[in-house]
């Protein structure tokens, strides 16, 4: 399925926002043609075009014609009714709520720990050295990949809830990735997480939605 000229849906993304990386997911494995717009989240977010677009600044944001949706899940879900295939949530009603949880964790527990914008403010406020940095992120990371392999090992497959790829795994895949290249996070406690990030590795969706084949991404990294 594609999108073509005027009608192209356009993605406001940072190659290595995880956030961003989720939204790319669910666009390749829809199939969906779409405009990359670069926004470097370390100046031009606050400008003032990208701005009326989205108001905190942040990406990802996508724009649909004169739909405008700023926040990751809901691009997600609102891609997921307007091309229901392949649908990322299954009809199993216990593996649904097992995705719900799993995006919640990385959403709500994880992510929002790891945010350069939330660790420089940090650093700015309290003064905090590398070392600390690092345990701050090392903390929020392991305690929700604990909790995340507790909820999966039970209902894993190829993936995280089976062997069809649903709304978690748009949501650990990116979070597994920087973990492991940005943090340099040891996955070895995590056995089921490290099954369902090889199997991603297999994927054609996950394989050229990575931070580092972004067109925005630095050459060298």
């Amino acid at each position: 399925m594609a999108n073509s000229g005027a009608d192209k849906i356009k993605l406001y993304s940072y190659w290595i926002s995880s956030c961003a990386h989720r939204v790319r997911i669910a666009l390749a494995l829809k199939g969906i043609d779409y405009e990359y717009i670069p926004v470097k989240l370390k100046g031009n977010q606050f400008d003032p075009d990208f701005k009326k677009i989205n108001p905190m600044g942040t990406v990802p944001a996508l724009v649909d014609g004169g739909v405008v949706i700023n926040d990751s899940f809901a691009i997600i879900m609102y891609l997921d009714e307007k091309y229901p295939e392949p649908p990322l949530l299954p009809l199993d009603l216990h593996k649904r709520a097992v995705n719900f949880q799993a995006m919640s964790i990385v959403l709500s527990g994880i992510q929002p720990h790891q945010n350069m914008g939330v660790i420089r403010y940090i650093e700015e406020k309290v003064k905090i050295n590398a070392e600390e940095k690092t345990i701050w992120v090392e903390n929020a990371i392991t305690k929700g990949f604990t909790a995340l392999e507790k909820l999966l090992v039970s209902c894993a497959g190829k993936h995280a809830t089976g062997d069809e790829i649903y709304l978690a795994d748009l949501f650990l895949a990116p979070q597994i990735h920087a973990a492991i290249n940005r943090f340099q996070i040891n996955m070895e406690p995590y056995p089921t997480l490290a099954k369902c990030y090889e199997s991603y590795n297999e994927l054609p969706a996950f394989q050229n939605t990575v931070p580092e084949k972004q067109p925005d991404a630095p050459s060298t990294i």
